[in-house]
Order: C-alpha cells, then sequence, then structure tokens
C-alpha cells in the first residue's frame, strides 16, 4: 500500500482535539470486548490464520497457531514475531482451494494473525484496542477490519477498514522521519473495484508517544462517515464521498455492512521494505506487540444498522 506524506496532529489543527466519548446508556452499549484476564485466547472470540502466504504484500512471515506466537497472560495479548524457518501452507484456504491445497511455502520468520471472522463482526459504532506497538525495521504491526461477507466482490471492492499501522517505528531514515526515528501512524480506507482495480483514502501523521507504552487507537463509524482516533483524539475524518464500491452504487457503500476484526503482526512487505532504512533488519528479534483490551461500543445494538444516536 502506498502512503501519504506525514504530518503532525499539531499540524493537523488536532493536538487540542476533545476527547470523543460515548454517551452513556441508554444510547451506548458496549457490545463486545475482550480483556484477556485468562490464560489463553478465547476460540470463542478469536481464529487464527495459519498460512505463510504473505498477506499479498510480500511479507516475509509464516502465520501459525503456536503458543510461541500468540500468548495470553498477565491480562494482556502478546504476538510475538521470531526469526526462525518454518514451513506451512502457501495459501490461504480461500485461494488453496483455486490451485493447490497442498502447497507449501517456507519463510524466515514466523508470527500470528488473528480474527474475529464468523464469531463477531460489526456494521457502525466505535471500535478501540489498547496497545503498545513494536519497533524496528521491517516491523508492520495492524489492527484491521474486513468485511464479514464479500457483498459487493472481492478485495477491495468490499471494502477494509485499517483502524493502526505502523512500520519501522524507532528506525532512523533518510527520507524525512523526525529526530528520534519513524514515529507516525496510519487510518487508511480499501475500496473501489476488485484488484487490481482497487483504490485507498489513508491519512498518516507524525505521533511521537507511539513509541513509548501503550495507547488507544480507533475508529468511530457511523453512516457516511468514519473517523480514527489515537488516545481519544481524532486525527482522520472521511465522508462517503471520499470511497466508493464498483459492486453496489448505495451511497456508503462498502461501508455499510458487518465488518470483523483482525490483529497481526507481519514482517517485511511492500510498505515497511519501501521505507526508512529498507529491507528487514534480522537482530532484534523476537519483536512483541502487546494488547491490553479490545472494545466495542454500538447505539443500541438490536438496530446497529440503522443507530438512532449519534456518534
Amino acid at each position: 500500500m502506498a502512503m501519504k506524506r506525514a504530518v503532525s496532529l499539531a499540524a493537523l489543527g488536532l493536538a487540542s482535539c476533545a476527547t470523543v466519548t460515548p454517551r452513556p446508556e441508554p444510547q451506548w452499549q458496549m457490545v463486545w470486548s475482550d480483556e484477556f484476564d485468562g490464560d489463553a485466547l478465547d476460540p470463542a472470540n478469536w481464529s487464527f490464520e495459519i498460512d505463510c502466504w504473505g498477506g499479498g504484500n510480500n511479507e516475509r512471515q509464516c502465520y501459525t497457531d503456536s503458543p510461541r506466537n500468540a500468548s495470553v497472560a498477565n491480562g494482556l495479548l502478546t504476538i510475538t514475531a521470531r526469526r526462525e524457518d518454518h514451513t506451512g501452507p502457501a495459501l490461504p484456504p480461500y485461494l488453496a482451494a483455486e490451485s493447490d491445497p497442498q502447497a507449501t511455502a517456507t519463510r524466515r520468520f514466523t508470527s500470528a494473525r488473528l480474527s474475529t471472522k464468523g464469531k463477531a463482526a460489526w456494521a457502525y459504532g466505535r471500535i478501540e484496542v489498547r496497545a503498545k506497538l513494536p519497533q524496528g525495521q521491517g516491523v508492520w504491526p495492524a489492527i484491521w477490519m474486513l468485511p464479514e461477507a464479500n457483498t459487493y466482490g472481492r478485495w477491495a471492492a468490499s471494502g477494509e477498514i485499517d483502524i493502526l499501522e505502523a512500520v519501522n517505528l524507532g528506525v532512523e531514515c533518510d527520507d524525512g522521519c523526525e529526530p528520534g526515528g519513524e514515529n507516525t501512524i496510519l487510518g487508511t480506507l480499501h475500496f473501489g473495484g476488485q484488484w487490481p482495480d482497487n483504490a485507498y483514502d489513508s491519512t498518516e501523521v507524525s505521533a511521537p508517544q507511539v513509541l513509548d507504552g501503550f495507547h488507544t487507537y480507533g475508529v468511530i463509524w457511523e453512516p457516511g462517515r468514519i473517523r480514527w482516533t489515537l488516545d481519544g483524539e481524532v486525527y482522520a475524518d472521511k465522508v462517503n464521498s471520499d470511497w466508493w464500491s464498483s459492486g453496489s452504487k448505495a451511497p456508503d457503500a462498502p461501508f455499510d455492512q458487518p465488518f470483523h476484526l483482525l490483529l497481526n503482526l507481519a514482517i517485511g512487505g511492500g510498505l515497511p521494505e519501501e521505507r526508512a532504512l529498507g529491507g528487514v533488519a534480522e537482530e532484534g528479534f523476537p519483536k512483541q506487540f502487546a494488547i491490553d483490551w479490545v472494545r466495542v461500543w454500538q447505539c443500541e445494538p438490536g438496530g446497529a444498522r440503522q443507530p438512532t444516536c449519534r456518534y
């Protein structure tokens, strides 16, 4: 994915933005959460995606279901990327079924990608994740959403909502990053036609605070409008005139249907390898993406597709 040039939160006039807080009952209700209070991932909430495909981005990891790559302890979900050779399915199931289901691939890293697909999905609401992001050249944590069904066609006609992406955090670079290293985060929508006729709209901002400790990343999603937040402050705002779908003339399509949530830590791929110092630095592993909690609020959950209160 290509990106726009980063600007600071202050430059966007957002440094003093008021926190956007869901209104109290009865308008707002928390409809889903995972606090990661146990000693294992809850299978009622999450599934592992297992493959060595590279996410369609030439990423360098195999995703596994090993506790070495995703574990729950001390109130945290920790996704761990390791420098270790691994062989697994070459393609995700939906692609393998169309070619060679038995094909395998070997990659130089392992990690985990978790999904609520088939278990929890939402149309509209406020989705927030409190997390601590890993750093290093080639490191690519992501909090994002995909449609529960390809209602308007395959990617990206049915949409994608990237709540948070960051690459190469903390890395010194030659392409204009601030002193202290790369510190930008991105909020992005993917839409338009099916690949390769897809389109995107991305906002990238400089946020030095994300280099230190836990922060809350979120979106506020209402019919015809999606806003991105960092620690409750809005840093990006997109409306339905900013997106479209080849699969529907409905004004809000494709962002008018249920989406599920994904959490993953990729290593390498086009986005991080084209920036900062380039490539993937193999030292400093393992890398850890720590998630404190995931929470979803909606207006009147029974009528989530037609909210009756403002976000």
